[in-house]
């Protein structure tokens, strides 16, 4: 069954992601946290390049073992699991978890040995979603079916958001609208897309705002309710 997924995120009024390149500075980015448990999901999901940003180890060295590609799990018994997709195993990371949130790499079977070898070693959970590229869906079903995830928080960067926006799969977007400004090229959107996907548009039926709620300072929590065309339309 597909978790409900609710897309967090916090932007300037441009759109953009990163509250160090915001003027004026300091404009409301440490709301995130609060909404985040507000929203009380049973996992977060971010992508590879956010997730390096929390990474404390190096590469990880040569095998000689082999491992079967099946999902692998140091922790079943979480309230909550970071999942970070890292589609070619390049995130070594040195710590088990994220804020005392098992983390759980989505992988594509084309990772090396000594990945796998290194992710058990340091008690990391891994699944497969994929022989190349990562399949969003069957990644859902895996949480789901493996780990009860019943409802999922996508928080970035914003390809990762793209990506999950692309294939239909976002229910509810929350977004904490700061009263600040970017202003330059070169910072992620709250959905952005590698190059490939540029062209490629999400299928978005209608988008509903569900309630607005001013969190002060002139900070806005804006909840859209998302509806998805249908399969094949």
């Amino acid at each position: 069954m597909k978790p409900y997924v609710i897309c967090l995120m916090a932007s300037s009024v441009d759109g953009r992601t990163h509250p160090s390149r915001w003027r004026p500075m300091g404009t409301g980015a440490d709301w995130f946290e609060k909404i985040h448990d507000e929203l009380g999901g049973d996992a977060w999901v971010i992508g590879r390049v956010t997730g390096s940003e929390f990474a404390k180890g190096k590469p990880y060295p040569a095998t000689t073992e082999t491992f079967p590609r099946q999902n692998w799990f140091a922790r079943r018994d979480a309230d909550t699991y970071g999942v970070v997709l890292d589609a070619h195993g390049k995130i070594g990371w040195g710590r088990s978890d994220i804020g005392g949130d098992p983390i759980v790499v989505v992988l594509t079977e084309g990772v090396p040995d000594s990945h796998l070898a290194g992710l058990r070693g340091e008690g990391v959970s891994y699944i497969f979603a994929g022989k190349s590229e990562i399949d969003l869906m069957l990644t859902l079903d895996v949480l789901n079916r493996e780990l009860g995830v019943k409802r999922l928080l996508v928080e970035g960067g914003g390809v990762a958001n793209g990506a999950f926006l692309r294939a239909g799969l976002i229910d509810e977007l929350n977004l904490i609208l700061c009263p600040a400004v970017d202003g330059a090229s070169g910072a992620p959107f709250v959905f952005d897309s590698t190059e490939v996907d540029r062209d490629r548009r999400a299928p978005l039926a209608a988008m509903t705002l569900e309630s607005t709620r001013q969190l002060g300072g002139g900070v806005l929590l804006l909840r859209y309710l998302i509806q998805n065309e249908a399969a094949g339309q």
